[in-house]
């Protein structure tokens, strides 16, 4: 995995099964009281109690456990391929459910922070660059990687994003809508080519979105994360544009991945439009 990092890998890929490792590594020596553990005495007890371990002792939530076991059974697939596991002891394994909430701006909430003027430069600068990725679903990886190469003018006319996903490798194509022309326009004179935004590190971002969520109060955690998850549904979803195309945006290899993260969204505007329906059927009578 190593040596094909940025090949058929991340960085981040790769420190999240290095992660994995550590955790299976701490759990052995914390339940076995041993540094290793034969294949062949692996069973569905094991990653039981790896899945107890890891929500006992770690304070893991069950996503983040999940995915942990994910890698790990990557590592089991990989044995039974290659002769060392005649058959997967973990065959019967079902990923524990757990509730998965969207957080995101409501569009009130979105023009708060729009329209605040912040005392202090970096806290306007952060805004912006929150705001953009809130109207574009950019990733921090492609936000902070962002250069006059990735913006191109499309079959429309229009000015649009055009590059890969970090995370994923898959070619994402996204117009750019006038208010993340606005902030680009905003930050022309002050950077080149290679950089259209101020560069922050991730850590500081989100410690700066703490403070602006305290300022212009808003009662929820921001992350940059939550600009990506405002765009698919406060900017997308809440105007009406079909889930397909906001897949392709968010750059989603499956657009089943998509359904998962916003049925309930789409939930929500169903009864909108169920609610403006019975309202123009009684209009009828």
């Amino acid at each position: 995995m190593n040596k094909l990092i940025g090949v058929e890998y991340t960085q981040s890929t790769m420190n999240k099964f290095i992660e994995a490792k550590s955790h299976v590594q701490n759990f052995i020596r914390s339940k076995y009281m041993r540094n290793d553990f034969l294949l062949e005495f692996l069973s569905m007890k094991f990653i039981d109690d790896f899945d107890f371990y890891l929500k006992s002792e770690k304070e893991h939530k069950q996503i983040t456990i999940n995915k942990s076991i994910q890698r790990v059974r990557k590592i089991i697939k990989l044995a039974i391929a290659e002769g060392y596991l005649l058959k997967d002891p973990f065959l019967l394994y079902k990923p524990k459910r757990y509730a998965r909430k969207v957080v995101y701006l409501e569009t009130k909430e979105l023009i708060r922070l729009e329209e605040y003027s912040f005392a202090q430069a970096r806290l306007e600068q952060v805004r912006d660059m929150f705001i953009f990725c809130c109207y574009t679903g950019l990733a921090y990886a492609e936000m902070y990687a962002l250069s006059s190469k990735h913006i191109i003018k499309g079959f429309d006319g229009k000015m649009w994003v055009q590059m890969y996903r970090q995370k994923t490798g898959s070619k994402v194509s996204i117009p750019l809508l006038p208010k993340a022309l606005v902030i680009l326009d905003r930050y022309k004179e002050e950077y080149n080519d290679e950089k259209l935004l101020p560069v922050i590190s991730n850590q500081k971002f989100n410690s700066y979105l703490k403070e602006i969520a305290e300022i212009v109060d808003i009662n929820k955690r921001l992350t940059h994360h939550i600009a990506r998850k405002t765009f698919a549904t406060t900017v997308l979803l809440y105007n009406d544009v079909p889930m397909e195309i906001v897949s392709e945006l968010l750059g989603h290899s499956k657009l089943d991945i998509t359904q998962r993260h916003y049925a309930k969204v789409v939930q929500k505007k169903v009864s909108q439009h169920i609610n403006s329906l019975e309202k123009k059927l009684k209009n009828k009578k």
